[in-house]
């Protein structure tokens, strides 16, 4: 039986995950839609949509997943008359709602099985697993060197350099998480590196690990590039050529001497650890160490006040969370 299971793609941001977006997106079974922001909002705000065993919630909520101007929605083009009535004749579950935004995608395509990708659901694979059960994470992890080197370089990304290396050893760090709670069928590492120098190789790993058959066509995500990709996101620019290794590495031209050292005075056991070799840069002062600490703290306090808040938010739900639209997802509602 062919799989049916969502697939998450995570990753620190600018590590490579629109490109592997599109890869996915290039197989014959497999849609995975442009970023969206309604599955994390949505989630967080469950309360406020009510029981959703009731009719008029599950269309409240529809129509805010539909209309709300930061979901968007738009970034699908679907119809969003259709959705809403899809979503209010479904199983009564948020996870179902979301996961039916997200098959109608797939099938508009013709296409079987849907995925999602957000570089910041790394912090949020326990939330998504609530949501659905049976989801495929893929890990997709670059230097974080060039990392950094381009999330400084976004008009979007309006943090420092202590930010960014911040963020990628907090990517690493929940993908070692993961890595040791997640049974193996449902957690997968890759290296940009390698995924750009051996497309092919990579890819049917890949493919095997999600039970599809590797296409060829997965090898030119060019092809499905323009098309996926919204014309206004001129920093994905790259993903409308050849796959390239050109990018590897480029750090050495784009960081500065003390970024450099910041970077491999932080990260230098995580870099090490996933085959990427430091340079011997002097260490970075106590300064910026102490910058890079404090960025991690913050970021870490907010995160556990938000994960209190979920706790409580639990024991406050009228009903279940979890989709149930999948083979085995409905396989474990007849369990109970």
């Amino acid at each position: 039986m062919q799989s049916d299971r969502p697939i998450f793609v995570i990753g620190c941001p600018r590590s490579g995950t629109t490109m592997l977006q599109l890869m996915l997106h290039s197989h014959p079974r497999i849609a995975v839609p442009p970023e969206t922001r309604f599955v994390v909002p949505g989630y967080y705000r469950r309360l406020a949509f009510g029981d959703l065993r009731e009719q008029a919630n599950r269309r409240r909520l529809a129509r805010w997943i539909v209309g709300d101007k930061d979901t968007k929605f738009k970034e699908l083009r679907l119809d969003g008359d259709k959705l809403v009535e899809d979503i209010v004749a479904g199983p009564p579950t948020l996870g179902s709602a979301l996961g039916i935004a997200f098959r109608s995608y797939a099938e508009q395509y013709g296409k079987s099985r849907w995925g999602d990708k957000r570089p910041s659901y790394f912090h949020h694979v326990d939330l998504l697993l609530r949501l659905f059960p049976d989801a495929q994470f893929v890990h997709l992890i670059r230097d974080g060197r060039d990392c950094v080197a381009s999330l400084k370089e976004m008009p979007w990304y309006t943090k420092d350099v202590f930010h960014a290396v911040t963020n990628w050893a907090e990517a690493i760090d929940y993908g070692r998480k993961h890595a040791r709670n997640l049974p193996a069928d449902s957690y997968y590492e890759l290296r940009y590196e390698d995924l750009t120098a051996y497309p092919e190789t990579e890819l049917s790993k890949l493919c095997d690990f999600l039970g599809e058959d590797y296409d060829p066509a997965m090898s030119e995500p060019y092809h499905v590039g323009r098309m996926a990709i919204p014309q206004h996101k001129v920093w994905h620019s790259n993903t409308h050529g050849d796959v390239t290794t050109a990018r590897a590495g480029s750090w050495r031209t784009r960081l500065e001497p003390w970024e450099i050292s910041v970077c491999e005075t932080v990260l230098g056991e995580r870099l090490t650890a996933n085959g990427y070799e430091l340079t011997g840069a002097p260490k970075a002062s106590k300064a910026h160490v102490e910058a890079c600490e404090n960025a991690a703290s913050k970021r870490r306090w907010a995160r556990r006040r938000k994960g209190f808040r979920d706790r409580i938010n639990r024991f406050r739900e009228p009903g279940p969370v979890a989709a149930q639209l999948t083979t085995r997802q409905l396989g474990e509602l007849a369990k109970v």
